[in-house]
């Protein structure tokens, strides 16, 4: 063999080498609950992601301790082979997603129709790779809508010793006014008040402006219609005379939809917060309130009787957001009764530069009699959570990722 030739056959070898070393590791895929699931482990969280709208769920956080916990929704109709469910998103509706354009989206906006939470929530995703570095473990996801051009990529990250799921979306292209969040939904208890909920300081807060559960679908709502509030312990009830909800205590008023919308203060970073006191743990999610403005709170407690829901839903979306409650793009890029008040409702993605969308949730152990969280404390790489009894429980999560810091 001429060293020419030998030279050649070297670096066609370098060059597949090469090739082999960057192509995406083979992902873990599980069926789970009709659902075929992407998987990524670390030794404290499992997590599963469908194929179908990239929801997250189930999750096990504190897998490696005597008592794991899973508290994400997975829908009752999951494994009945239902077809033509009202929206894309109700087909593999679990846990967490990312929701782009957020809301029901029932208007035309410039001539783009997006479904409900749009494509992203309930069409197909693909898969990128799977990456493992220094104990961080990585899915990469992405999706391309069709009705607004753009590409979104999805990574999910778990760190050792953390139980804590961190994700990064990063939107391109996709230009043009939107609203935009996560759609994290927990499973609700069935024994009432036992789910202590809170949020960081707000601004105020609105229930939904217009009739939310409509009857002449089956459907019930007990809170008032575009009532404001400052306190999530005295919502209005929609009946007059009936006194107040407080919403810190759940679940309450079986038979019953709800959706309520709080705007949290302007802090680096905002908490939302739900403790099962039944259970002793606590779910968190944390964020910059200066990309997503607001939280929704959905207390979907058996009010919704068509079909899929059948009157069995019972869940808590806790859904961080920059979006008009859930009335979607044309509500959203508008006027409306949030914008008037100085809260944005959308927003502006552009053509040219990225888009990233940074969000942490985790759940932790907490002692016996700790209740509703009243404040979060910051310290490097962890966060303590304060009971209104003074309790605490610190855990390790690296916050600073909500800043732009690297994991």
């Amino acid at each position: 063999m001429s060293l020419r030739a030998f030279a050649w056959i070297l670096s066609i070898l370098c060059l597949a080498a090469t090739i082999s070393a960057n192509a995406a590791e083979p992902a873990k895929v599980e069926t789970i609950d009709s659902q075929p699931s992407w998987i990524l482990e670390s030794p404290q969280v499992r997590l599963a992601v469908t194929k179908v709208g990239g929801q997250m769920a189930p999750v096990t956080f504190l897998r490696d301790s005597g008592k794991p916990v899973q508290p994400y929704h997975v829908s009752p109709w999951q494994n009945e082979g239902l077809k033509d469910l009202p929206a894309p998103v109700l087909t593999a509706l679990r846990g967490d997603w990312f929701c782009l354009p957020f809301g029901g989206n029932g208007d035309e906006f410039r001539h783009e129709k997006h479904p409900p939470h749009g494509e992203v929530a309930g069409a197909e995703w693909t898969y990128v790779d799977t990456k493992h570095d220094g104990g961080r473990h990585t899915l990469v996801l992405a999706f391309e809508p069709q009705a607004r051009k753009g590409k979104i990529v999805k990574e999910l990250s778990l760190v050792e010793g953390h139980n804590a799921v961190y994700s990064r979306h990063i939107v391109t292209g996709f230009a043009g006014p939107a609203p935009c969040g996560h759609h994290a939904t927990l499973a609700m208890p069935d024994e009432p008040g036992v789910f202590r909920v809170s949020t960081s300081p707000i601004d105020f807060g609105m229930t939904n402006p217009s009739r939310f559960s409509d009857p002449m679908k089956r459907e019930y709502q007990s809170l008032a219609i575009a009532a404001p509030f400052t306190d999530l312990a005295h919502v209005p009830l929609l009946e007059k005379g009936t006194g107040v909800a407080d919403l810190t205590r759940l679940p309450a008023r079986q038979g019953y939809a709800d959706l309520v919308q709080v705007v949290n203060k302007q802090d680096p970073t905002a908490w939302t917060c739900a403790t099962r006191t039944d259970e002793g743990w606590l779910w968190y999610a944390l964020k910059d309130p200066r990309l997503l403005r607001s939280t929704l709170f959905w207390i979907e407690n058996r009010g919704r009787h068509g079909s899929p829901w059948n009157g069995r839903n019972n869940c808590l979306g806790l859904e961080d957001v920059t979006s008009f409650f859930a009335d979607g793009l044309a509500a959203s890029a508008g006027q409306n009764l949030l914008t008037r008040r100085g809260v944005p409702t959308a927003i502006e993605f552009s053509a040219d530069k990225p888009t990233e969308i940074r969000y942490i949730q985790g759940v932790t152990r907490v002692p016996e009699g700790f209740g509703k969280v009243v404040a979060a404390e910051y310290a490097p790489g962890a966060v303590t959570f304060v009971a209104e009894g003074g309790e605490r429980v610190t855990v390790p999560v690296r916050h600073e990722f909500l800043s732009g810091a690297a994991l």
